[in-house]
Parts: C-alpha cells; structure tokens; sequence
C-alpha cells in the first residue's frame, strides 16, 4: 500500500514546540492541505531527521516548516538537506523571548535560503498561510479557498467596532 500523499512537512525541534506549531497544522487542515507534523532534533535526531526529509520528499511534499528555539538550527539542517522551500518558525525562548530563535534562523549562509516569520504563534499561523498561497498557484480550488479567507477577514476588520 502506498503512503499518503503528503504536501507539508512540519518539524518542531521539541514536542514542547507544539502548543505554537498547532497553530500552522491549523491552518493547513483548515485549508485541507495534508500534512505530517514531526518533532526531531537538528543536534540529537540527525539521521532520523535526514531519513524523514527523503521520506517527506518520496510521498509528495512541496515545502517544509521548521520551527526551533535557541540555536534554532533545525530550519538551516532542512535547508541544507532539501530543495524544496523551507519556511522557519522562530520559537519563544525563556531568557531572550525568541530573539535568539529569530537571529539565528534569519542569518542563514547564502545560498541555503530560510523564509523566516514572525516569532511564535504569528509566525506559526503566516508560514501555514504562505505554504498555502504557494500552493494554490497551481490549485484553483485551493486558491479560491485562501481568496475566501482573505475576503472573511477584511469583513471582519470592516465589521468591527471600537468601544465608546
């Protein structure tokens, strides 16, 4: 039997990543985008990591999210080790509040390039949602869908009152 088709891989260094990084499998299920949401270490998983890109990569998928904290590492590994695009989430971290996460993420070598967001939750949410618009370039109805959420969301922001 062959493995579900896959379209985005979403990485989180740590199981504790994932109260953020729902956040981007939200999105994408929201959208029906099929996904698969790992955690594994750049420093303490390396093969394992490596293993499931060429997994990733076998069943379908068209881009990566990479979410990590401190050295913030993982999305640089994925980077290096696949050519598809890579879509970094800093994580909050406890003494620099994801400012670590967020320089070291966006500071890549040339040539191995990391579309870095927003650290945390937004950066969760906006990475799904540019996978999506990726995606949709060449998927009408899924185009048609993000068209819709965009269109909902100017309703709400026009709809919205201030308080006396």
């Amino acid at each position: 039997m062959a493995a579900k088709k896959i379209l985005v891989g979403v990485v989180m260094g740590s199981t504790s990543d994932w109260e953020v990084m729902s956040q981007a499998a939200k999105v994408l299920k929201d959208f029906g985008v099929p996904y698969e949401a790992r955690a594994l270490s750049a420093h303490r998983t390396p093969e394992a990591l490596a293993q499931w890109l060429r997994t990733m990569e076998k069943r379908g998928a068209r881009a990566f999210i990479a979410a990590a904290g401190g050295a913030a590492h993982l999305a640089g590994v994925v980077a290096a080790q696949s050519q598809l695009p890579v879509l970094g989430v800093p994580m909050p971290s406890k003494y620099l509040a994801g400012l670590d996460s967020l320089l070291s993420m966006v500071q890549m070598p040339k040539g191995i390039p990391v579309a870095t967001f927003a650290i945390g939750e937004a950066g969760a949410a906006n990475a799904a949602l540019f996978v999506v618009a990726m995606l949709a370039l060449s998927d009408a109805p899924l185009a048609k869908r993000l068209a819709t959420f965009r269109a909902s969301q100017a309703r709400a922001v026009i709809a919205a009152k201030l308080p006396d």
